[in-house]
């Protein structure tokens, strides 16, 4: 006899860091959907957020985050016998749960798991190492070799993602991982003189490390573990580093994805397959000049966007590989599914070639666990990390060798207070001024002055101030060069 059941299970609790959150926090995503028809419905939300509001808990923020033109619909029930093998491979609905590290996250995790109006059926929960698990088997093993290229020292910037980074470790044969700053408690506060926002813009050593690092690979994650930086202590005499930020990360990931595409549609194979994809780079005008120019002299598309990652997200979902990263460190890679689909068919066709060290072969299946080991949904530092290091691994690069790819541009950043900062209107992704236009006709004028000079200016979203940007080949003509801009822009608007 046939059986209705609506199945309903917690698939995962993901934690994350209290950093820049002056309350607690519970984050919620309820996907209840056809898995064929992918529709999905607001209806278990809703009861959620009233279950919430039972227990005097404010949400400030609970929304769905399926995207924009989705039908919504009520649970589907199957009305065929089903086992729990079934279950387990076809959930006909899924709630996430996000807390952060505040022990109230505990007590709001308990509230939401004891909605029984929602969570019919549990099936069980899928722990972290589930995960974890399943991207480390991604990293080249143990091959031998130098233990100094080996060893990794990370500041997990008193945050979850030393917590995770700590748990996760053991199971990477080919990495010796250091975990300092890790978040244990007592350790020290989260991103106090660490992480990789500090270690990017202070460009010195984090808490916790000292002269005996000195040429020691190095990263830096922060505290929420979404961004990523690398750096290597450049010195025994002083806490100066050399910093590996979000254009270098970018730049290393770019090459390897169009490295595995070459090796694909230019092998010499007598399978003759193709596999046509338009991969796409994505950076903001604060991108290194020297980085663009990089990327470019290797013939790849590089696009600009507005400042803020949901502008560079959503100009990279429209190519079949968009890749973006803020020189800060935050950033990803993002794989359409029809590509996916066609490197799938590729990988099963070119499968028979495998034993014979067929290389469109291997490169299929590079870039697929790629996508597997990348959070394209956002920013995630191990994630991140771990691709770091299977490329690194997989090219046989120091971190010399990476930092080589070229040199930055020095840079200057300037703020300028204005009476209205709604007077300037930027266009071309905030590259250029369109009002007042006498403002963008001085601007090219100060920076032809300047070998390699460029420079724009933004208004804040924040507050009246105008921000200037400005590069040029030594750090004394970038100093000028914003200074001669802030002039202009206080006279014009101050």
């Amino acid at each position: 006899m046939a059986r209705a059941s609506v199945k309903l299970r917690t698939v995962c609790v993901l934690e994350a860091s209290q950093a820049a959150r002056p309350t607690p926090s519970l984050f919620i995503e309820v996907r209840s959907w056809d898995p064929i028809d992918r529709k999905s419905s607001p209806a278990r939300n809703r009861c959620m957020k009233q279950s919430l509001k039972k227990k005097r808990i404010d949400l400030d923020r609970f929304e769905s985050v399926f995207p924009p033109g989705d039908k919504w619909c009520s649970n589907r029930v199957r009305s065929e016998p089903t086992t729990d093998n079934e279950a387990e491979e076809d959930s006909m609905a899924q709630v996430l749960l996000g807390r952060d590290t505040r022990p109230t996250g505990e007590y709001l995790l308990d509230a939401a798991l004891q909605l029984s109006q929602v969570m019919t059926i549990i099936y069980g929960e899928i722990l972290t190492s589930n995960f974890t698990r399943r991207m480390l088997e991604l990293v080249p093993k143990d091959k031998g070799g130098d233990e100094l290229a080996k060893k990794l020292i990370v500041d997990g910037a008193n945050g979850i993602g030393g917590v995770k980074l700590e748990q996760i470790k053991a199971e990477l044969s080919g990495i010796d991982i250091i975990v300092r700053n890790s978040g244990k408690e007592g350790e020290g506060i989260l991103n106090h003189m660490c992480g990789a926002d500090f270690v990017q813009k202070e460009r010195v050593t984090p808490h916790g490390f000292s002269p005996e690092d000195v040429g020691v690979r190095c990263a830096s994650l922060d505290g929420d573990a979404d961004r990523l930086v690398y750096f290597r202590v450049s010195s025994a005499s002083n806490n100066k580093v050399d910093l590996v930020d979000g254009d270098k990360i970018l730049s290393l990931f770019a090459l390897f994805i169009r490295e595995q595409l070459d090796i694909i549609n230019n092998n010499g194979s007598q399978v003759n397959k193709s596999l046509p994809a338009r991969l796409g780079i994505v950076q903001t005008a604060y991108a290194n000049g020297a980085s663009t120019q990089f990327l470019k002299n290797h013939g790849l598309e590089v696009v600009f966007t507005p400042t803020g990652v949901k502008y560079l997200h959503k100009k990279a979902l429209e190519y079949d590989i968009g890749i973006y990263f803020e020189a800060n460190g935050h950033g990803t890679i993002v794989f359409s599914e029809d590509f996916l689909s066609q490197l799938q068919s590729l990988s099963n066709e070119l499968s028979s070639d495998a034993a014979n060290g067929s290389a469109q072969y291997h490169a299929a299946m590079r870039l697929m666990a790629a996508s597997q080991l990348i959070n394209q949904a956002v920013g995630d530092a191990l994630g991140g990390l771990l691709l770091v290091e299977a490329i690194l691994q997989y090219k046989r690069w120091s971190f010399q060798n990476w930092c080589e790819l070229y040199s930055d541009l020095p840079s200057r950043q300037l703020k300028v207070k204005v009476v209205d900062r709604s007077s300037i209107v930027t266009t071309d992704a905030e590259t250029k001024v369109s009002q007042p236009s006498s403002l963008q006709e001085l601007i090219d004028k100060e920076t032809a002055n300047y070998a390699h000079g460029r420079c724009f200016v933004r208004p804040s979203g924040t507050e009246d101030v105008v921000r200037v940007y400005a590069e040029a080949s030594t750090q004394v003509e970038a100093d000028s060069l914003a200074r001669s801009v802030a002039h202009h822009v206080e006279h014009l608007l101050g």
